[in-house]
């Protein structure tokens, strides 16, 4: 499995949103990081 195509910005601001350690998001499966994404972004787009 490849590593995840993020930016150091963007992994610091989704382990921040997400409340896990930064190690912890880029070891995490993409598939898994990327339904995570998507609850963030409803979540933001509800408020």
């Amino acid at each position: 499995m490849k590593p995840l195509q993020l930016s150091p910005e963007t992994a610091i601001k989704l382990a921040k949103e997400l409340n896990i350690p930064l190690e912890q998001l880029m070891h995490m499966p993409q598939h898994i990081l990327i339904q995570k994404m998507m609850e963030l972004s409803e979540k933001e787009s509800s408020n």
